[in-house]
């Protein structure tokens, strides 16, 4: 059984911190979010043991879960925030965090994001292309404004991971190619409006090895070294996010383990005193939240077994386009014979499935959890085939608050007009 910590069973049901899970759902119905805060917290106290003491900001990688309930969380234990458009910037805003602790990430900056990132005062931008550098120098420069920029670099460095969350290959959208770095490194340093701070590098994610990180620190070493001699003296290194998370046997490595063997490899090369900034997403929020669904129906055939549930690939897609695996659990889970059964959604798409040739011994109307779905979950959700997306709740000991509640059906089609 793969469950997280804060979602155990209790007298024969499955808990979040205290609550049912059989009773959330029938208040709040299904599919449904369930967020435990105190999971947040203890994922967040590894970082904070890890940083103890050291000239470490973490930012938290809002796109794995956006929630401002969550990123209130976040703030409130002191975390900056990694955000990759204007909208997340509009949410960084909106619960007041600071914007100098704001990095600006993604490879497709528009001039409105950028504007509103300059306005707000944002930590650095982390610069993915040399055309992106032109027009941030630009935008910068109409607005009477100086832009700080950390140029993001790919080290091609294999991260282990799936190929769709591999960020750090020559083949990958993102960054720019390290063997250019310094050249474009100087172009920056030319443009007045432009002020470098800081080199970027994010190789992946769900990462469960420290090899992969210092392979891509070694190569940063080399740069930062070749910058210095060219006078472009770094304040900070952003390693990035990407530590993975338990989904089913992985034994991830934790911050502590990461941070150790950067901290010593910076002091080898007396580089300890740039500010080291991280980037986690998943590892923060990953196995703080489930998916709760109910079957509909039981279809049994020669070649599969199907369980049919309420909650889909709009609801959760990461199966259908990581071919990711998570824990499905019978929140009461039953005693006879176990069948083997795909968990499928009732979306026209033969790909609409949450999981594959699992053994559960189910009736209908049986609630499910889909484990380990704080992350990369709602945040990908979607309205196909017209479904409201689900609600979200956060679980705070024995009390439930509904952080988002569930989108009401015609707000689906409010604003589209029709022609007369």
């Amino acid at each position: 059984m793969t469950v997280a910590p804060h979602f155990q069973f209790k007298n024969g049901t499955l808990h979040a911190e205290n609550l049912s899970l059989t009773q959330l759902a029938e208040t709040y119905d299904t599919p449904l979010y369930v967020y435990s805060r105190q999971a947040l917290r203890d994922a967040w106290e590894a970082y904070r043991v890890a940083t103890e003491g050291r000239n470490v900001l973490v930012c938290y990688g809002m796109k794995a879960n956006s929630n401002l309930a969550v990123l209130n969380e976040f703030k409130n234990l002191g975390t900056g925030f990694d955000i990759v458009s204007g909208g997340e910037l509009a949410r960084v805003l909106a619960i007041g965090a600071d914007p100098a602790k704001v990095v600006f990430s993604g490879v497709g900056k528009q001039v409105w994001e950028m504007q509103a990132a300059l306005e707000a005062g944002v930590k650095c931008f982390n610069v993915e292309s040399e055309a992106e550098l032109t027009r941030l120098a630009q935008v910068a420069q109409d607005m009477g404004k100086i832009a700080l920029v950390s140029l993001r670099v790919n080290p091609d460095v294999d991260a282990q991971t799936h190929p769709y969350i591999s960020t750090g290959l020559k083949e990958n959208k993102f960054g720019i190619a390290i063997e250019k770095a310094v050249e474009v490194y100087q172009h920056a340093a030319s443009l007045p409006s432009l002020n470098i701070v800081g080199v970027d590098c994010h190789i992946g994610s769900q990462i469960t090895e420290v090899s992969p990180y210092l392979d891509a620190l070694d190569k940063l070493i080399a740069l930062i070294q070749t910058l210095a001699s060219h006078g472009i003296h770094l304040k900070h290194l952003d390693l990035g996010g990407g530590i993975g998370i338990r989904y089913t046997d992985e034994q991830p490595l934790t911050p502590s383990d990461l941070l150790n063997k950067v901290f010593e490899m910076l002091a080898q090369h007396q580089l300890d005193h740039l500010q080291i900034v991280l980037e986690p997403g998943r590892s923060l929020v990953g196995n703080a939240g489930v998916l709760l669904t109910q079957v509909e129906y039981l279809k049994h055939s020669e070649a599969k077994n199907f369980a049919i549930v309420d909650a889909a690939m709009n609801d959760l897609i990461r199966p259908t386009l990581y071919d990711a695996w998570h824990s499905v659990e019978a929140v009461k889970p039953r005693t006879q014979g176990d069948t083997l059964y795909d968990i499928v959604g009732p979306i026209c798409e033969s790909g609409d499935w949450l999981a594959r040739d699992r053994k559960l011994t189910l009736q209908q109307g049986d609630l499910l959890a889909i484990m380990s779905a704080g992350a990369y979950a709602f945040t990908m959700a979607s309205q196909y085939n017209t479904r409201p997306r689900a609600a979200e709740v956060m679980v705070d000991g024995d009390t439930a608050h509904l952080v988002r509640p569930r989108e009401p059906l015609e707000s689906l089609y409010a604003s589209e007009s029709i022609l007369g």
